[in-house]
């Protein structure tokens, strides 16, 4: 193990992403986390338009080998301020040697060039996120400015358990979300997340990005018309990194909304078992999905009805820098 002298800094580039996925996969061991990022999900972050790679990211290596890293994505908007969200990890051989502690330096620093570029004049805070039982990840962050601010839970259900039915109210149909309704869907995602905490508006940029990344299902993913109005919608992803990291593979809901108008009408509730059955049909073991521990539209218990149970929580940690 090289001296930390000897390791370097410096952007991480495609030709990284088999090494950078097999870091995350050691961080994933050590710290129980349930993010797996294979080859394919790393590769579609180049293609983001709101990261920059060249500025803003680094890895540290050790030779030819990824110890470390960070990330930062820029938000669509800065409103109140741009909270732009930093993601980095150290490989558990090389901790205990302050590189954690220099990453959020490196991303303090190199996130506001990146701020000013896109939203002069604004205010800027940096967000991350540590699992709730990572005390020592925990301690970094209060240790360098960082306040606790929102907490996540991921949730998980087994798929061999019987499903709700699949029933639909009165009043609206089910369909699948073919490319002619993704605009739609974008409009749908902006309604129903306006009033949620840390949301900005998908652009018809981020938008295309998002469902152009190889994990996304169209067999997993509805929309719900009442009429000709689109009421809401839900979204599936399938991650290899998922099935080669646990041997099983798992339909993961990256997007459920409803329009706001919409609510509580059995919508969301009509999807989820939609995509339920179907990712079942398909061979799925199991569907997860994530949740803001204090959704204002009572997503939690929406997911605990469907026969979702948490399995983590993790916290947003912000840092308001200049600006």
């Amino acid at each position: 193990m090289a001296r930390d002298e000897a390791l370097s800094w410096r952007p991480i580039e495609r030709g990284d992403v088999e090494g950078w996925s097999a870091l995350i996969a050691a961080v994933q061991v050590a710290d129980h986390d349930r993010e797996y990022y294979g080859v394919e999900g790393l590769l579609d972050l180049f293609q983001d338009p709101y990261r920059d790679f060249p500025r803003g990211s680094v890895g540290i290596f050790d030779g030819t080998a990824i110890v470390g890293y960070g990330t930062l994505m820029s938000r669509t908007a800065a409103d109140p301020e741009h909270q732009m969200r930093y993601w980095g990890a150290v490989h558990p051989e090389y901790r205990g040697r302050g590189l954690g502690g220099r990453l959020l330096d490196w991303a303090e620093s190199a996130a506001v060039p990146l701020h000013r570029d896109r939203y002069p004049g604004r205010p800027l805070a940096l967000s991350t996120y540590t699992l709730s039982g990572n005390r020592e990840a925990l301690a970094l962050h209060e240790a360098h400015g960082y306040r606790p601010v929102r907490w996540f839970h991921g949730m998980a259900r087994d798929l061999s358990a019987p499903l709700p039915e699949a029933a639909e109210p009165a009043g609206f149909e089910i369909v699948g979300l073919t490319p002619d309704a993704w605009e739609h869907a974008r409009l749908l995602r902006n309604d129903a997340f306006r009033d949620h905490w840390g949301s900005t508006e998908m652009t018809p940029e981020s938008w295309a990005h998002f469902m152009a990344v190889g994990a996304y299902r169209s067999g997993y993913s509805f929309i719900a018309y009442g009429g000709d109005q689109p009421l809401g919608f839900v979204i599936g992803h399938e991650y290899e990194g998922v099935t080669e990291a646990t041997g099983h593979r798992d339909a993961y809901i990256a997007l459920v909304g409803t329009g706001r108008a919409a609510r509580k009408r059995g919508v969301a509730f009509g999807l989820l078992s939609r995509v339920l059955a179907a990712a079942k049909a398909a061979g799925c073991d199991t569907a997860s999905l994530g949740v803001d521990a204090d959704s204002p539209t009572g997503a939690l218990g929406l997911y605990q009805r469907a026969g979702f149970t948490m399995e983590h929580t993790s916290v947003t940690h912000l840092k308001s820098l200049p600006g």
